[in-house]
């Protein structure tokens, strides 16, 4: 950024390319954007609700209440039940310097603009038609990650609460405030996860009691 704080990161794990796009700020910088070589990708609202979620087989648009707006497939994905639903070009802007243009699987740019120079990075990937019948299954959590994200959803929880704490004084008035509806979507979701992913019993108990403490 013009601030001289770091803006796009690409790196290497493993066989795969990762770009991740970070705010401007020079500490504990919020992730703002990931895309990976492998098709997935999440670009996040600047309250940290996701944005645009995409996979091998599509994607989804969301707004910051967690409710979805649009959702569509790839022309070269096997969607389990429906007709596909093509993509209508999305561009948003992540923030003033830094925007994300989707116009196909393999036309993903991330675009940096500052000082009247621009940079573009394509972060798009294409899966053919003969690779489909062996596509990989969709990864699944690991334990780090999923307690990861238990752990941020219930800090959310907690600001939310704080920021209440401060609009209302009077904790008479406390029970009345409702949380914002993207955190009760992650919650149950995080929930769900618990039940389909392989973890221990002890860490589902645990992360089960992060998020409804």
């Amino acid at each position: 950024y013009p601030s001289g704080n770091l803006a796009i990161i690409v790196v290497r794990d493993k066989n795969r390319l990762i770009c991740i796009v970070q705010e401007d700020k020079p500490n504990n910088a919020k992730i703002q954007a990931v895309f990976k070589s492998n098709g997935r990708n999440t670009c996040y609202y600047p309250n940290g609700a996701v944005w645009i979620n995409m996979n091998i087989q599509g994607g989804q648009y969301l707004d910051q209440a967690g409710n979805r707006v649009r959702r569509w497939t790839w022309p070269n994905s096997v969607v389990s039940s429906g007709a596909h639903v093509p993509l209508s070009p999305i561009f948003i802007s992540l923030n003033q310097h830094v925007g994300v243009r989707i116009l196909g699987q393999d036309k993903i740019t991330v675009s940096f603009l500052a000082m009247g120079q621009q940079a573009k990075f394509n972060v798009g990937t294409k899966v053919q038609v003969s690779d489909i019948g062996r596509l990989p299954r969709p990864a699944r959590l690991g334990e780090d990650e999923l307690l990861l994200l238990a752990i941020r959803v219930r800090i959310l929880w907690l600001f939310d609460r704080l920021r209440g704490c401060l609009n209302f004084p009077s904790n008479e008035q406390w029970d009345k405030i409702k949380p914002p509806a993207y955190l009760i979507t992650q919650t149950l979701k995080i929930s769900q996860l618990c039940t389909t992913s392989d973890i221990s019993d002890e860490l589902r108990s645990s992360v089960r009691a992060i998020v409804n403490a």
